[in-house]
């Protein structure tokens, strides 16, 4: 077992594409070969040491057998590296992370490639029935996305923003709470962005055979900031979620390289930041918004900090909601928290989210001088996921 910090020496994320954007023709093994390789473009030498990849994946119907190995085959790396994908929701890229860390800290690896990888655009229509036959009369197809992706198991047919609502009745979140902080999450997410700070954990994508790269967050680019006053509500007739208000269906992937501290010295690569701690929370189903705020307090308390010992937090926009109860029960400081924008603008490829945090999370800090992090998603079913970083001098 290892006694000195897991760190992470490495992290990238692809540029993110809207529901059937530019990066339609991907699906989410070849996003996440791309973050993938995008960790070892500049530590070539490092993939000899690489023991495992493990990649979150939620919409893998389609996909065809183990979707992280594939990542692994279409990355170029070694055929004798193992991989494993993880299903958690939401929170599938975060508790890849966790993983890693734990097989790392147990001796069990020395170097892992974690992450997740989502493409919803290409999340097929499922027909049940056909398997027994469908003897006549009309059939009926089930999207893979809403029923595996965004709708509760527990209560058929209800999707995640109906939980939403009850969050923003619960917590007092008027619609105009809501719109100002999505506004204000595309307004710091455009800023970062046209002031160069994705740069750094970005993985541009070439999207054909012209040569046309991606580089750019589609979301960010093909956002109307003017009319999220004007949207509808999504989930009720009188509701106050919106379209713009949640986040957006969207593809992307992140990765992340972790080692042992002793291992990276070895290696001579700078260590980035090491994982101080992580947590789990579960509460009941419709409450999936709040976890987070659970999975933070048994983090906080676990690591020995109090919440003023954080200098950033990154906590998933899935729903305006979400980060704004977070925000009220836990007394933070807006102005920390998701500080380059969240999902509102960004999107929300489910099972990447996770890492992206992550990645995030890490790249905000040093971009500021800062140390301390914490990063948490919420996830269908009423858990959540956090981990705490902490950069590394």
């Amino acid at each position: 077992m290892h006694t000195d910090p897991i760190v992470i020496v490495e992290a990238k994320r692809t540029v993110i594409g809207t529901f059937q954007g530019a990066l339609k023709d991907f699906k989410a093994p070849d996003l996440g070969a791309l973050a993938i390789k995008g960790c070892l473009e500049n530590l070539k030498e490092l993939e000899e040491s690489v023991d495992e990849v493990i990649m979150g994946c939620v919409l893998t119907a389609g996909l065809g057998q183990a979707p992280a190995r594939q990542s692994v085959i279409k990355a170029g790396l070694r055929n004798n590296i193992p991989a494993t994908t993880v299903n958690k929701v939401c929170g599938s890229g975060m508790r890849s992370i966790i993983l890693a860390h734990d097989l790392i800290k147990a001796g069990s690896a020395k170097c892992i490639i974690a992450g997740g990888m989502e493409s919803m655009t290409n999340a097929p229509y499922l027909s049940d029935k056909a398997r027994a036959g469908l003897r006549m009369g009309h059939a009926k197809l089930t999207d893979h996305m809403f029923f595996d992706g965004l709708e509760d198991a527990y209560e058929s047919g209800t999707l995640m923003g109906h939980y939403a609502e009850k969050t923003a009745t619960k917590y007092g979140l008027s619609r105009q709470m809501q719109d100002t902080f999505a506004l204000k999450s595309y307004e710091r997410a455009k800023q970062a962005m046209d002031n160069g700070h994705f740069a750094n954990q970005m993985t541009p994508v070439l999207v054909d055979k012209e040569g046309k790269l991606i580089d750019k967050d589609e979301p960010i680019l093909n956002a109307k900031p003017e009319k999220i006053p004007q949207l509808k509500p999504a989930f009720a007739p009188d509701g106050t979620v919106t379209a713009a208000n949640a986040s957006g269906i969207s593809d992307g992937a992140a990765a992340l390289v972790l080692m042992p501290l002793s291992l990276a010295n070895k290696l001579g690569l700078r260590p980035r930041a090491k994982i101080v701690g992580h947590a789990q929370y579960s509460h009941e189903p419709q409450w999936f918004t709040t976890a987070p705020i659970g999975a933070i307090r048994s983090l906080t308390q676990k690591v020995g900090w109090e919440i003023s010992d954080v200098d950033l937090w990154e906590i998933n926009e899935a729903f305006a909601v979400v980060t704004l109860a977070a925000i009220q029960e836990l007394k933070l400081d807006p102005l920390k928290v998701n500080i380059h924008g969240g999902a509102c603008a960004l999107g929300h490829p489910i099972g990447a989210t996770g890492a992206r945090l992550v990645v995030s999370l890490l790249n905000a800090l040093e971009l500021n001088g800062l140390k301390r992090g914490i990063a948490s998603p919420c996830i269908g079913g009423g858990e959540a996921t956090a981990i705490a970083i902490e950069v590394m001098d």
